[in-house]
């Protein structure tokens, strides 16, 4: 790490609440989403000039889709062979969405209206047995914690004009039931980022969105979510007020946010741990990552060193660590290297801070209110 990223993360941590206990929190967003259908897909569409790999989608197309049960049963049999000194393991709040798109029905009704389906059938769709029951289980273990990412990994909005008005590469990728390349857009607004705001009306959309994402999030887990990160960042500050209603009391923010009004204006806010909003919930923010799929950094001694910062200002260190790096599913070598990285990291934790606490995100906001 740089003197200067060093500075930016001592700075970036002075902000905010302070807890005295060494607490870590893990949130792994994107559990549910399709992504990837398969490497046939990613080679197919590919090969017809769609762009697979700018950026960081590359390792996301390449090694990200619905999770199998091989990859779940080893993630939880690495979490379940580490314990803090309360005797809990580290457990993943696993930021989840609750549905996907309805392909066959969209298509069947000529893209002139948006149907979705729920999780279980998508999962079931793709063959993945015994699935939806490990999720279960990791719950009952206290493992693997879903939270709240949104109905779907998709700007609804946004993707039905595209495909109503003949976007050809949208509609390339929607034959192999599949969203998440590097779109082009005139705002630049990504299919994958489900509340960017093209249009002010799209509100309408969105707020529909999380109170029916957030009903059968209950529905499916049977307990309400009352944590929710936006999907790749963007949002619009009203929507909160409809998640509070729904149950959400801590939401996840950047520490600098780019509010979205519509029509690519933005306005600049700014959030830090435990701050409250006007339908009083409160703000969670991310301080380290570990991201070991992304190439190029050695993530278990830049992820020590965000916690190391986090715990020199009495910060808990919440840990970004999305599902791509623990999925095999298209790659088998990718979940070995993923979970390998992060036995590592659980390892060097507990030996560096023997007094440290593994929590949920829940868990953590109720500590910060005074509930926990």
């Amino acid at each position: 790490m740089s003197l200067k990223t060093t500075l930016v993360r001592n700075i970036s941590n002075l902000p905010g609440a302070r807890v005295a206990r060494k607490i870590v929190v893990i949130e792994s967003d994107d559990w549910g989403s399709i992504r990837m259908p398969s490497l046939e897909v990613y080679e197919k569409l590919k090969s017809k000039g769609l762009d697979m790999d700018s950026g960081d989608s590359k390792r996301y197309n390449q090694n990200d889709s619905l999770a199998t049960a091989e990859d779940l049963k080893e993630l939880f049999s690495l979490l379940r062979s580490f314990t803090d000194y309360k005797n809990n393991h580290p457990v993943f709040t696993a930021v989840s969405l609750v549905a996907n798109p309805d392909f066959e029905r969209i298509k069947k009704h000529q893209f002139k209206e948006y149907y979705w389906e729920p999780l279980p059938i998508t999962i079931e769709k793709y063959g993945c047995e015994g699935v939806f029951h490990l999720w279960q289980e990791g719950i009952k273990e206290k493992l693997f914690i879903p939270q709240f990412h949104g109905r779907e990994h998709l700007n609804v909005a946004t993707w039905m004009r595209e495909l109503q008005n003949d976007n050809q590469e949208a509609l390339m990728a929607f034959e192999e039931n599949m969203w998440g390349f590097t779109n082009k857009h005139p705002l630049g607004i990504s299919y994958q980022a489900a509340f960017d705001l093209e249009r002010v009306e799209d509100l309408v959309i969105q707020k529909e969105a999380i109170e029916s994402g957030l009903e059968l999030f209950e529905q499916f887990f049977g307990y309400k979510a009352r944590f929710f990160v936006p999907p790749n960042g963007p949002f619009n500050n009203s929507l909160e007020a409809i998640a509070a209603k729904k149950g959400i009391e801590y939401m996840s923010a950047s520490k600098i946010q780019l509010e979205v009004l519509g029509g690519g204006n933005t306005q600049k806010k700014y959030h830090w741990l435990g701050q409250k909003n006007a339908v009083g919930q409160h703000y969670i923010t991310r301080n380290c990552f570990f991201e070991p799929s992304q190439e190029g950094k050695d993530w278990i001694a830049s992820c020590l060193k965000d916690i190391e910062i986090a715990f020199r200002w009495k910060k808990p260190a919440v840990i970004s660590s999305h599902r791509v790096n623990y999925i095999g599913r298209l790659n088998s070598l990718n979940r070995t290297n993923g979970l390998n990285a992060l036995g590592y990291l659980l390892e060097s934790i507990l030996k560096k801070w023997p007094d440290v606490e593994f929590k949920t995100s829940t868990e953590l906001g109720d500590i910060l209110t005074a509930k926990g």
